[in-house]
């Protein structure tokens, strides 16, 4: 399968699971204001108007089914009959899909439970330390039963890192899910440039479910643009970090049969660079202020730029660029040697650098 070709299938993937995300994303938006699951104001919400829930529910359908679909496809068409319609070369990687049968109904199934955890939340608000514990988990369970894991960290080590790998970013986007619009764009554009990465790293089946992802959030993004029409909830916000963190664990920076050195290992870092400032910054600002570091407030980036002055739709929008900005340095680190992976770091620090000027305190006396 050429280049070209491969990169057209993904295309009209991400797009037809758009249009699925944003159909399912409509009817979740009418069936939560008929029964009343609204998101009301107050505490350290920054809406000022009921704003329904259920963008969680359409993200899991829309990204779920788009899987389930292509798994039941690839076992119960012929291999024959498929490669006739996509060609040969298409051979591989339906088998590939195959064996990946286990893997992929452990990820579904971590996903689900994060879902149902982020709907009881959105309810009934439940104990920060009830939520971490059931992250960990299904982050455990799906480093173990589905190999989903760093193994390039060693053997050791290896479920442990991921693990904590995945309660971090799980959280990050929890965290990000603060204002419309950005926990889903921030995640789209890391999506975007994790199937690049992977593209470039020759893998084909990591690349598609990343774009399987990226429409799923492309979808309901139509919906939560500032000003947003509906919201995703923790019943989102967390399946959203959860897809992001099995992506970037899958996706291959690194081969050990190359003479380049590993410096590609530290591609989601960049990638997710912003993501892991709001959520590092957060954490050290509650823990300084004697705050339990995993109750809400309004003392995010997002937030913080906006103190500043930035109207909110125009702080989403410094938070994509920066974040875009990050993920295009990372495509440059295939194959790069200490002196642009040197360079990489000290521009993503710039970036990080100038995030923390745009949000300090600091201004000129009139």
């Amino acid at each position: 399968m050429s280049r070209v070709t491969l990169i057209v299938i993904l295309a009209v993937a991400t797009g037809a699971t758009l249009v699925l995300s944003a159909v399912l994303t409509a009817l979740a938006r009418r069936t939560a204001l008929r029964i009343g699951f609204v998101d009301r104001p107050g505490h350290h919400k920054s809406h000022t108007t009921p704003t329904p829930y259920g963008g969680g529910a359409a993200i899991i359908l829309a990204g779920w089914l788009t899987i389930g679909v292509l798994m039941v496809v690839a076992h119960v068409l012929p291999v024959a009959w498929i490669s006739g319609v996509l060609g040969e070369n298409i051979h591989p990687y339906i088998g590939g899909m195959r064996d990946r049968t286990t893997q992929m109904l452990a990820i579904l199934a971590g996903g689900i439970v994060l879902h149902v955890l982020g709907t009881l939340d959105d309810k009934n608000p439940l104990r920060p330390g009830l939520k971490l514990l059931v992250i960990i988990a299904v982050a455990l369970f799906v480093a173990t039963f589905g190999r989903v894991r760093a193994e390039l960290a060693g053997s050791a080590i290896a479920v442990p890192l991921t693990v904590a790998w995945f309660v971090v970013i799980i959280n990050a986007f929890n965290f990000l899910d603060n204002m419309d619009g950005l926990s889903a764009g921030i995640a789209g554009i890391c999506l975007l440039f994790l199937a690049v990465c992977g593209l470039m790293a020759g893998q084909v089946l990591v690349p598609a479910l990343a774009c399987v992802f990226l429409g799923t959030v492309g979808g309901f993004l139509l919906f939560n643009f500032p000003p947003a029409r509906i919201f995703m909830g923790d019943a989102g916000s967390l399946v959203v970090g959860y897809m992001l963190a099995v992506t970037s664990v899958l996706t291959t920076y690194y081969r050990m049969d190359q003479d380049a050195p590993p410096y590609a290992l530290a591609m989601p870092l960049v990638i997710l660079a912003i993501p892991l400032y709001d959520f590092t910054s957060v954490i050290l600002i509650r823990v300084l202020e004697g705050r339990n570091p995993m109750k809400g407030d309004q003392r995010h980036f997002s937030h913080r730029l906006v103190d500043r002055g930035l109207s909110r739709r125009f702080a989403v929008l410094t938070i994509y660029l920066a974040t875009a900005t990050t993920g295009l340095a990372a495509t440059l680190m295939p194959g790069a040697d200490l002196r642009r992976t040197i360079t990489i770091g000290v521009i993503v620090l710039m970036v990080l650098a100038i995030v923390a000027i745009l949000e300090a305190p600091f201004r000129k006396a009139t």
